[in-house]
């Protein structure tokens, strides 16, 4: 069994494109929601977005190359080279097929798919692009990612809603933990800001309907009505501990634990006891082979619905009992909206930052208190706070539970 640390940080979010970028905004509890119609030329309806802002493609795919790909697979690829940057290393002293990339979508290229039916519809079978197959499967993002970096050890995606770049993170972890690999780029994408989707989410009464960016993503406040719709991506390395003492690599934070459950209760919402989630929690730690009082941290899912953010609190309380409100606990979607696949991968992100660097930021927007969601949920302000252990979170619609279990590496 070996040890598996984070080694490089690759970020694309609606609050920064770099990863200096990005933890700025965590410490300010600077959020990135717009006020904006659904798609070009609407302007009867607008909401509340968090989309990526000053995004250059052809700093790693060009103009020409970048017509034959769907955004969710330009997104991974930017977060997977920035982490590899990030690094400071190729790792071309390893075995490329001891090399792999697992990055999850939970949609996939739904801009390409939306645009060809268009297209066959209103032009005709002759009018359906080339490209329309390898730029609609989900699984062309890990491929491209290993195309620019020659990583050619095990590479796949992973699909399982808004719990899949964790699960993308998690079994990276368990390949390189058992000597399948020597390290691995991981993480999620997702290119979803379009009226399509965005319908979708708005008419199953998911998103919220606030048209206030500082009142629309506030999880765990009583006020809250649904998850701000985000897109980006975000990826970590993860390396085998010796390697990467050996280079003299900066690490972020260990992965030690993994928990994957299902509720087997409902389409999209979640059990309201919380039990499968709360097992997720509970089998991380135990991988990770410390006392739950270790733990002094937890991003969570977080929302920002009904259901998510008081079935989470309850079932943390399951799992930590009377330590759970010794916890802190925050939500990164406060500030980047949910990215859905994606949200997973940021979120690790913002784990490893915030247990590098040592503070735990706010919950932004927190300021209605709510009875059923009664633990630290970080009101206020970043604090300056030594994380001793901590988890990270994904619940997905079909009932899909991760959970991440980090710890620190002095």
């Amino acid at each position: 069994m070996r040890r598996v640390v984070i080694t490089g940080l690759g970020v694309l979010s609606p609050t920064g494109n770099t990863v200096e970028a990005f933890c700025e905004s965590l410490k300010a509890g600077k959020h990135g929601f717009t006020l904006e119609p659904w798609f070009p030329g609407q302007t009867e309806e607008k909401n509340v977005v968090a989309k990526i802002k000053d995004f250059d493609v052809s700093e790693y795919i060009d103009r020409k190359e970048a017509r034959r790909t769907d955004p969710v697979t330009q997104y991974a690829v930017y977060a997977a080279k920035k982490a590899l940057e990030d690094a400071g290393t190729d790792f071309s002293d390893i075995d490329p097929y001891r090399r792999g990339v697992i990055i999850a979508s939970g949609i996939g290229g739904i801009q390409t798919t939306e645009e060809q039916i268009l297209n066959y519809h209103k032009k005709g079978n002759g009018r359906v692009s080339v490209f329309t197959i390898p730029m609609m499967i989900s699984n062309m993002a890990p491929g491209e990612v290993a195309i620019k970096t020659g990583f050619k050890g095990a590479n796949y995606t992973i699909v399982s809603a808004c719990a899949s770049s964790t699960h993308a993170i998690g079994e990276a972890f368990r390949m390189v933990k058992h000597g399948y690999l020597d390290c691995a780029i991981a993480g999620g994408a997702e290119a979803c800001s379009i009226g399509f989707a965005m319908a979708g989410f708005n008419n199953m009464h998911a998103v919220t309907r606030s048209t206030d960016p500082d009142r629309a993503s506030i999880p765990f406040d009583r006020e809250r009505s649904g998850f701000v719709l985000g897109e980006g991506a975000g990826a970590v390395i993860l390396e085998e501990y010796e390697h990467a003492v050996k280079r003299g690599a900066k690490i972020y934070a260990e992965i030690a634990g993994y928990g994957a459950t299902c509720d087997a209760y409902h389409e999209t919402s979640p059990d309201p006891a919380g039990t499968a989630g709360a097992k997720a929690m509970e089998f991380a730690v135990a991988e990770a082979g410390v006392a739950p009082e270790t733990i002094n941290y937890c991003n969570a899912h977080g929302t920002s619905t009904k259901l998510n953010d008081s079935t989470e609190t309850a079932a943390l309380k399951k799992v930590f009992g009377d330590h759970a409100y010794k916890m802190a606990v925050n939500s990164t979607k406060s500030m980047t909206g949910h990215l859905l696949g994606a949200a997973g991968g940021l979120e690790a992100v913002a784990v490893a930052l915030q247990m590098k660097y040592g503070f735990v930021h706010a919950t932004v927007g927190l300021s209605v208190d709510d009875e059923e969601c009664d633990l630290d949920c970080c009101k206020g302000s970043a604090r300056d706070m030594k994380i001793t252990g901590a988890i990270s979170n994904s619940l997905g619609f079909g009932g899909h539970n991760a959970t991440l279990c980090f710890l620190p590496v002095e």
